[in-house]
């Protein structure tokens, strides 16, 4: 049997795999016989409460082991490649991508276009099934792996090629009652374009998407994205405040007549639309456990929510630890710059001595219409710091920077900005306790 090798990068403390002597540098060979081929194969054969796990030591020796465990009890290793294969890159040229949307000249990993279901269920990455085949379904329903996140955009076949400039498109989504009759759990996702897949479409498709509840427990609308960077590709418009009512007006109907049914509230708006239709943010009930937070649905009503906790359980005085003055400043983008001020107001009410600014970094890198924090760029930042009051501190929301890095999109670091702005910078983590704490200076740290 041809052997593929999957290297191992690291190995989890107290796990099977410490106890069974693997190490960092090894390699899995196989499960039972039988050879990997990705993170699915993986997933299924480690399954068994008895299992035999085939490796190869970094000196070339080969153990084959046998382990009795917990049903579903994972090994505790992380490979090289979190996949295990190659990624599968989306041939897809849909007219919101914003990833075309990019300037030249970034890192060459920005520029990359997943379409893979591995991620979808791996991170909860949203795939347009037209990368997927029968057999790559198969292997889903036959693993029962869920859930999966799903890009519909729109259920109308001939809109949806459209759309995604893919003649396959439309037939892509039979692979969806697939997924359904084998009770596959998913999410779904429209990125809404104006003049496009709104109106009438977006009613079509909320109604067709209803026939695949409970197993399609949400689905999100998102306004597009639109950088500055647009020239050569299909020309969109931003929303304003009456689209954004009229888009709120439609999913609020269907929530109100799918929720006494099915105990779901189904379709989301993501906090986008609230805020550029002026109007309050869904209690915290609507959201059926937040089930689109990396959508940004939901994800400020959760953050108002945790900041009020957490100021509930803070100790009833009025000093700050350690007593004495505070001065500091947060930065976010446009979005939820209202909710920081919000919060920050209430924090310099509660204590004697704390002075909070509050700055909402422009993004004039992507362009102004872009005003999630996620997207702001060092230079912007350190651009529109200069010359600020600071005070002794600048906190910075973690989705700023690169997962797991200390660099911005744009490839400057913390380091740099720190330097550059002459002021401290701690990252916060996003949630509102976090928030509470790192201006308390309790348990802030860079992430």
């Amino acid at each position: 049997m041809k052997q593929t090798a999957h290297i191992i990068k690291k190995i989890q403390e107290g796990s099977i795999a410490e106890e069974m002597g693997i190490e960092a540098g090894d390699a899995l060979l196989s499960i039972n016989g039988q050879e990997i081929a990705d993170i699915f194969d993986y997933q299924y054969l480690i399954q068994d409460e008895y299992i035999e796990v085939l490796v190869r030591k970094s000196g070339g020796e080969e153990w084959l082991l046998e382990i009795d465990k917990e049903y579903e009890e994972d090994l505790g290793v992380e490979f090289e490649n979190g996949l295990m294969d190659d990624y599968r890159s989306c041939h897809n040229k849909c007219i919101f991508c914003f990833i075309d949307q990019m300037p030249e000249g970034m890192r060459e990993t920005l520029y990359f276009k997943d379409d893979d279901s591995r991620l979808s269920f791996l991170q909860g990455n949203y795939v347009t099934l037209t990368n997927m085949s029968d057999a790559d379904i198969d292997r889903i329903i036959r693993y029962h792996l869920s859930p999966i996140n799903i890009s519909f955009q729109t259920t109308n076949p001939e809109l949806r090629c459209k759309m995604l400039n893919n003649r396959f498109a439309g037939r892509a989504l039979d692979q969806v009652k697939k997924l359904f009759d084998a009770g596959i759990t998913m999410n779904g996702q429209i990125v809404l374009c104006k003049d496009v897949n709104d109106g009438e479409e977006l009613e079509r498709s909320i109604r067709d998407l209803t026939a695949y509840l409970p197993h399609l427990e949400s689905v999100s609308v998102v306004p597009v994205g639109l950088s500055r960077f647009r020239d050569g590709l299909y020309p969109l418009e931003p929303f304003d405040r009456e689209d954004a009512r009229k888009v709120l007006d439609c999913i609020h109907k269907w929530q109100q007549k799918l929720f006494p049914e099915y105990g779901l509230h189904f379709v989301h708006a993501s906090d986008e639309w609230y805020i550029l239709a002026e109007e309050e943010l869904p209690e915290e009930e609507r959201y059926d456990g937040y089930l689109q937070l990396e959508n940004g649905v939901g994800m400020l009503r959760l953050l108002l929510n945790e900041f009020e906790e957490a100021m509930e359980n803070l100790p009833p005085v009025r000093t700050l630890p350690g007593g004495g003055r505070a001065e500091l400043s947060l930065v976010t983008g446009k979005l939820a710059c209202p909710y920081i001020t919000r919060m920050a107001d209430r924090m310099m009410q509660r204590f004697d001595g704390l002075v909070i600014h509050v700055y909402a970094i422009t993004n004039e890198f992507f362009g102004e219409r872009i005003t999630v924090s996620g997207l702001l760029t060092g230079q912007d930042i350190i651009k529109q710091l200069q010359g600020k009051n600071l005070g002794e501190r600048v906190l910075l929301p973690q989705n700023v920077l690169r997962s797991g890095e200390d660099y911005f999109l744009d490839d400057i670091t913390v380091e740099e900005l720190e330097k550059a702005l002459q002021v401290k910078t701690d990252i916060v983590k996003s949630s509102g306790h976090d928030f509470v704490n790192a201006i308390l200076k309790q348990d802030s740290e860079r992430a």
